[in-house]
């Protein structure tokens, strides 16, 4: 039986999209013998991305939890989304992990899609080791590889192996730290060879240059070097896991999920290199028995889960642990294998489990002695749709529904839009809330219609008029009467709506003023255009009463007639929402995506370089609301997929001419 005494250790895999982060957890697993045989991603037969969704798309759509045992040491592996629109979904667990595991793609082209997750694993202070995957299909150097990523790195990269080629194909590997040749054999463990005698020199030299990183951080390392003394191997890779742990460097080995090279090796590095569950819980600030929780889990047959990371001692089912939402008792405890989960008697330090019954308390929460949430940096909601249930029958369990799924992906958010009449969900991208409604249809059976949200356009006047409105009807007994005289102008833009009285003479009853401002505002939800009218102001000057016939229902009558015809007498015009585009892109792009916005008729702002990042550009632009639509989706594909954008509303601009024109259109003759 493995010794449990260290603790179970998490391993993040983190990285872009399509650079193999769940083949490698599957060959981890089978190296480790967890699984009896390794599955695909492309077949379906992966523990991984398991879910229909993840199927369908052929990506992880969310985190997948998974464990292994390895010469005496347990390993709980964290598999993240690389995606941008799914990338949220690890964070958590990403923040609560030991070790970060980097899978990056040999192309030099696409490894630098690594940087968002570099560049978060620094500012969680997460030890972190890169993993060049799918090596048998390199073509360029690793050398070159390493001088593309380490401008993305705060710490230098070490490389523990050079590659052996024979012809265009890498065959196999030297082990720097080990002087030790071998051979790729698929689906087994690689075999020792002599180094090969045209490595020899260059073995010498990049053995070298990575000892001279290590003695960087290490003065008697440094002094060995200098006086020619060939260091021991104790001594190598004790450097290597110390300075691995304290983030002094990055260590770089390479291999092939798919075929099985170097997942043996890079086992051993991990079981030698990441540090105890204690490292993490000082980081967190964790105390003793308690559990971080990194993510709500919802559609399961165990129902609602809270899927979290034990530190400090045992967690038991029944033991009662307080939260920010008061005392939790904590129900079933699972093991997570995939979408298989074993009822676990206890959890142990490190071990990362599924708790049910653990109501209210979600992502980012303590369950015990509270520690320190990590600071997340999300990527912005920006991609919205407007839903509607194709049953009516359905819209209460459409609001249960979709509850559940915030609840479960932080990077989601739906809200009822009263003035519109719209139920807006709001997500990363196109592809996150295409993946969202297949969820909603799957697990709730609430199917849904979806378009883009209606633009909220306004409207306001550029002149004063006054006007007079007048409702006298008469049908037997008491008649409905009401006649008030209104003046309006325009004031400052985001003034909004402003209404008072200049009666003389009581003209009309004090008692009916709220009445008449209430006829005024039912005008303006609608002005002479189709849209909801601001910035005016409304005097109520004059008018006349029936001492029988006057009601507050005839003044609402009469002061609604009266604006109606006012506004459409002063000059209406339309109003579009502007919002302030912040866009961060790397620099290559940067031309591009300025093009891109100049072509959604926005004003550049300004532009700077992304503090912190190299070879990064923030972009600062005004862009009107109708053109964001489509926007994340043509700057990921003018990027690489690497820039975002975050877009807040800023005021609202005049809309004239053919635009105008055609938005009137669209709302006075709707298809």
């Amino acid at each position: 039986m493995p010794d449990r005494s260290v603790g179970t250790r998490t391993i993040a895999l983190v990285g872009p999209g399509g650079a193999g982060k769940t083949s490698l957890a599957e060959a981890l697993l089978y190296a480790a013998g967890a699984i009896d045989r390794q599955g695909s991603v492309d077949a379906g037969t992966s523990v991984g991305d398991a879910s229909a969704e993840a199927r369908a798309r052929g990506g992880s759509t969310e985190l997948n939890l998974m464990h292994f045992d390895f010469m005496g040491d347990r390993f709980a592996i964290v598999d993240t989304p690389g995606s941008v629109g799914f990338s949220a979904d690890g964070a958590f667990a990403i923040a609560s992990a030991d070790l970060a595991l980097v899978v990056v793609d040999p192309d030099t082209d696409r490894a630098i899609l690594a940087e968002p997750a570099l560049r978060q694993l620094e500012s969680l202070g997460i030890p972190h080791l890169i993993f060049v995957n799918k090596i048998d299909q390199a073509r360029g150097s690793i050398q070159g590889l390493l001088e593309a990523l380490q401008p993305m790195s705060a710490s230098p990269l070490v490389a523990r192996q050079i590659p052996i080629r024979q012809g265009e194909k890498i065959t196999g590997f030297v082990d720097l730290g080990l002087e030790r040749a071998f051979k790729y054999v698929p689906g087994k463990p690689s075999e020792q060879i002599d180094i090969p005698a045209d490595l020899t020199e260059r073995e010498r030299a990049d053995r070298f240059h990575m000892l001279e990183q290590l003695a960087d951080h290490d003065d008697a390392l440094l002094e060995q070097l200098l006086m020619d003394e060939a260091p021991d191997r104790a001594t190598i890779f004790a450097d290597i896991a110390r300075e691995t742990r304290e983030n002094l460097v990055v260590p770089v080995l390479f291999g092939s999920a798919l075929n099985g090279f170097g997942v043996r090796r890079l086992m051993k590095a991990l079981r030698h290199d990441a540090p105890a569950p204690e490292a993490a819980a000082t980081r967190l600030g964790a105390k003793t028995g308690c559990a971080f929780v990194f993510k709500v889990s919802h559609g399961g047959a165990m129902g609602r889960l809270a899927l979290a990371r034990v530190f400090g001692g045992a967690l038991t089912e029944g033991a009662e642990l307080k939260s920010a939402s008061g005392t939790v008792r904590v129900g079933t405890l699972f093991s997570v294998q995939g979408e298989k989960t074993a009822k676990l008697a206890r959890a142990g330090s490190g071990d990362v489990v599924a708790i049910a019954k653990a109501e209210g308390v979600g992502a980012g929460q303590w369950l015990g002695a509270s520690g320190t949430i990590p600071t997340i940096r999300r990527l912005a909601s920006n991609y919205a749709l407007a839903i509607a249930t194709t049953d009516r029958k359905d819209d209460v369990r459409l609001s249960t529904a979709l509850h559940k799924l915030v609840e479960e992906d932080p990077s989601l958010a739906w809200e009822q839009d009263e003035a519109l009449h719209e139920t807006r969900l709001k997500g990363v991208s196109d592809e996150h809330l295409k993946v969202t409604l297949a969820k909603l249809k799957r697990r709730y059976g609430v199917g849904v219609s979806a378009k883009a949200p209606t633009i909220g356009f306004k409207e306001s006047i550029r002149k004063p008029v006054t006007m007079r409105g007048r409702h006298k009807k008469q049908s037997g007994g008491h008649g409905q009467f009401g006649d008030v005289v209104i003046e309006i102008q325009p004031v400052p833009r985001g003034t909004g709506f402003r209404f008072e009285e200049k009666i003389h003479g009581g003209a009309v009853p004090r008692q009916y003023f709220s009445a008449i401002e209430a006829g005024v505002k039912d005008a303006m939800e609608k002005g002479p255009l189709g849209f909801p009218v601001v910035d005016v102001a409304a005097t109520l000057t004059d008018g006349s009463y029936h001492s029988v016939d006057s009601s507050e229902l005839a003044f609402r009558t009469a002061g609604r007639i009266a604006m109606a015809e006012a506004l459409a007498a002063a000059a209406p015009h339309l109003l579009e929402p502007i919002h302030k585009v912040r866009v961060a892109t790397p620099s290559h792009a940067t031309s591009r995506v300025t093009s891109a916005i100049a072509s959604r008729r926005g004003q550049m702002l300004g532009m700077d370089s992304r503090d912190g990042w190299s070879r990064w550009d923030n972009v600062e632009a005004l862009v009107p609301e109708a053109e964001l639509q489509g926007l994340e989706a043509e700057l990921r594909s003018l990027s690489q997929g690497l820039a975002t954008y975050e877009a807040t509303f800023d005021h609202l601009s005049e809309l004239n001419g053919k635009l105008a024109e055609e938005v009137a259109h669209q709302v006075l003759e709707p298809a």
